[in-house]
């Protein structure tokens, strides 16, 4: 453990979220806001804090258009780790803060990658196994996972993807930049021009910058492993044993 604080940017991809609460980031984190929105972005008394900055974005590809478009701009000019996420960050990485004031005191850093976000989860190249049949998605459109994986990596798609759902993650420059510019070029087309693409980059972030950050044996028999107290699932247990 390091009593050193790295130097850490904070990335936030925002369209109309509310933005009060970076007013709790750590004062030695800096913050650059990419508003997609159309509303002043910045609450009362945080346009002056130190070490903020504000860029706006057309409104396209999301998160993953945002991130890019960072790596892209900022590849020579990274701090030495950079934590992306989402303008309320919190409905999958309820603990952020935690985790960002564990960055800040030099408790934690990531080696060179680490998700954000309280599920852990799995699914296949096509999206059948949990994109499908998911309630947001009542088309049943599919992925292309597999496909955008193979044009971008130049090799077979892996049989499944496990990630941690939010798309929320923290990660060094070394990792970064594992892979040349050209590679973060390609990437920001795709996520503009390929279907679903932002669904697609949640699942394979971690591999951008690395091996796997996640080992499917540490999951559940169903793919899936909670970092939070689930109560509704507890409930559900626990009608199951008294009807046993």
């Amino acid at each position: 453990m390091s009593s050193a604080s790295p130097s850490i940017e904070l990335v936030v991809s925002r369209y109309e979220e509310d933005l009060r609460w970076i007013k709790r980031v750590p004062p030695s984190i800096q913050i650059r806001v990419y508003n997609k929105g159309v509303s002043d972005p910045l609450p009362a008394g945080l346009s002056d804090r130190k070490g903020l900055s504000l860029l706006t974005l057309p409104n396209i590809g999301l998160e993953a258009h945002t991130y890019l478009t960072h790596l892209v701009t900022r590849y020579d000019a990274l701090s030495p780790v950079t934590v992306f996420c989402q303008g309320h960050p919190f409905d999958h990485a309820h603990d952020l803060h935690d985790r960002l004031m564990a960055l800040a005191s030099g408790q934690e850093t990531p080696d060179p990658f680490l998700w954000y976000g309280f599920l852990e989860d799995t699914d296949d190249p096509s999206g059948r196994r949990l994109f499908v049949p998911w309630s947001k998605n009542p088309e049943r459109r599919e992925l292309e996972t597999g496909r955008l994986y193979e044009e971008l990596f130049g090799e077979p798609s892996p049989a499944l993807f496990h990630f941690r759902c939010g798309a929320q993650f923290a990660v060094t420059r070394e990792a970064v930049k594992r892979r040349p510019l050209s590679f973060y070029e390609r990437a920001l087309e795709l996520s503009v021009t390929f279907p679903l693409a932002v669904h697609s980059f949640e699942r394979i972030w971690d591999r951008f910058f690395g091996d796997p950050a996640i080992d499917p044996a540490s999951l559940g028999p169903d793919g899936v492993r909670y970092h939070k107290r689930i109560r509704r699932l507890e409930r559900q247990i626990e009608v199951g044993t008294d009807s046993v």
